[in-house]
């Protein structure tokens, strides 16, 4: 059997994993005798990188988040990881976001000239987050840099955005850089109407850009790096965060799709798995691993939906799925996990997609 079967490390206080290097060992032990082959480790968080970065101290920013001062996270889960042959995809959480503050911490108090505007002159706060602007070149070679640093410096399998990266809320764009910018190309102001259609497409189209220069500088370093994204469904995704995964997938931008399924219920996911082959063309299947939330809207999902979600990801031959996220495996002495190994096949052994070489 051919399939991914990932799982997302997030960062404290949501997990315990890369707090210490015995953590990441031991947490490392249990995915492989779970038949786990890929991890999405967090490298980019509330404006920190998870590692040592020189291009952090090069903008005069934090070289690693405080609490990992005396470390490197992100070399330990690489050594780790592939001892155990686990794949290594390091995830950009935060992507375009800053920080969890009002003010967009450090980064946006150094440059303060890169926060996103909203049509009433405020600094754009979307899920909690306070977010930089996406469309600015400053912002855009900031995020290159570090993804590019990344896949140069670690012996890393690839690298992950996710619904921040590229993404920015729909209410973004009213800055006086893409104001000006859309003015140069339409001859007018962009509309009062956040959601206006041209105008969504228009910002769409500039992350779509900034994608493909993304995929274009990962691969002239890595070309068997994998480019993995995981965003919003569609087109949730587009009308919301300017995502338009649609044509990400056209232009061939990503080797591997990862997007946000997280329903409770087997009636909303099959529900998103069948508007998804809906909407993509089949041979672009192959690219998709839903994502799986272990907990959505504060409920957990049930082990016999679990199964049911596997087995659908499988009839209809996507190439596998990820969970959100590790935590969610050790609940209740480890119940998601044994079911996993005892009743979806995680028993045996399963080769990864082509994508990975």
């Amino acid at each position: 059997m051919s399939e991914i079967r990932g799982v997302w490390i997030a960062n404290r206080p949501h997990s315990r994993v890369l707090e210490s290097q015995d953590n990441i060992i031991e947490a490392m032990d249990f995915l492989q005798s779970y038949g786990f082959n890929v991890i999405f480790p967090v490298v980019w968080n509330r404006g920190y990188t998870l590692y040592l970065s020189r291009v952090m101290s090069k903008y005069n920013l934090p070289i690693i988040e405080p609490y990992y001062q005396q470390r490197d996270p992100l070399a330990e889960i690489i050594t780790a990881a592939h001892q155990r042959e686990i794949k290594v995809i390091p995830w950009l959480e935060y992507g375009f976001a800053t920080s969890h503050l009002l003010s967009g911490g450090h980064i946006l108090k150094q440059y303060p000239h890169w926060q996103a505007i909203n049509k009433d002159g405020a600094t754009v706060r979307h899920g909690g987050l306070t977010w930089m602007n996406a469309f600015h070149p400053q912002v855009q070679q900031f995020m290159l840099a570090i993804i590019t640093e990344i896949i140069s410096t670690y012996d890393v399998d690839g690298i992950q955005g996710c619904d921040r990266l590229p993404a920015l809320p729909v209410t973004a764009g009213y800055d006086s850089y893409t104001t000006q910018q859309y003015q140069t190309a339409y001859s007018k102001q962009p509309p009062n109407n956040h959601h206006d259609k041209q105008w969504t497409q228009w910002r769409a189209d500039l992350l779509t850009d900034f994608l493909g220069r993304m995929y274009r500088e990962v691969k002239a370093i890595n070309p068997q790096a994998v480019v993995s994204l995981s965003p919003a469904v569609y087109p949730f995704c587009l009308n919301n965060l300017l995502q338009d995964s649609l044509t990400w997938i056209e232009k061939r931008l990503c080797d591997l799709i990862h997007p946000q399924l997280y329903r409770p219920s087997f009636f909303g996911y099959n529900r998103e798995v069948k508007q998804l082959i809906k909407t993509f063309e089949r041979h672009s299947l192959s690219k998709f691993a839903p994502g799986i939330a272990l907990t959505a809207n504060g409920q957990d999902l049930t082990t016999k939906d679990l199964i049911k979600y596997i087995k659908t990801n499988r009839d209809r031959h996507l190439c596998g799925q990820v969970f959100f996220h590790y935590e969610g495996l050790r609940k209740n002495h480890d119940a998601v996990a044994i079911v996993l190994l005892k009743s979806a096949g995680y028993d045996r052994v399963a080769t990864l997609p082509e994508c990975f070489g």
